[in-house]
């Protein structure tokens, strides 16, 4: 029974703790200041303009950047996935090797955006606009998807959602 509880107690020293947000990252950041590796879980920056930030490595799981401006910002490398990015303004943008899973960019500006080793599974394009957008593939695209008033890349096919 000691040698099971000891067990129990070293184990205990390698569990992560649970990675909430944190909310003086997310007032920075929101107020306009760049924030590379920072956990902006769930932050709500609904209408904001935050270009040309850096949110490289950023954990926005979760967030809320619906309706805003975020032209030239790098997202490169971050934790994205279930982000809502509807009808926002993303131009030349990086998205570079970001985990985007069932991400929502519906009515989105993605022109000039970088999506190179991004994973796009589950990530609803419909009508975005994304026509140079750059570093996506056919493979990649076929885990998306969007509408007939999406706008991809030339020489990729959006399936439909």
């Amino acid at each position: 029974m000691k040698r099971i509880a000891l067990a129990v107690a070293a184990l205990s020293l390698f569990a992560l703790p649970a990675s909430a947000q944190n909310p003086v990252q997310i007032s920075r950041a929101g107020s306009g200041a760049s924030c590379s590796g920072c956990n902006l879980f769930q932050a709500d920056f609904s209408g904001k303009t935050l270009k040309g930030k850096n949110f490289a490595e950023a954990r926005l799981r979760q967030a809320d950047l619906s309706s805003g401006v975020f032209n030239g910002t790098s997202f490169a490398g971050g934790d994205l996935r279930d982000l809502n990015g509807f009808g926002s303004l993303f131009g030349h943008a990086n998205f570079a090797r970001t985990n985007l899973t069932n991400a929502n960019f519906v009515g989105a500006y993605l022109e000039g955006a970088n999506f190179a080793g991004a994973n796009l599974s589950g990530v609803n394009f419909s009508g975005a606009e994304m026509a140079s957008a750059r570093g996506i593939t056919q493979r990649m695209m076929d885990q998306a998807c969007g509408d007939k008033t999406t706008v991809p890349p030339k020489g990729i096919r959006v399936p439909v959602c």
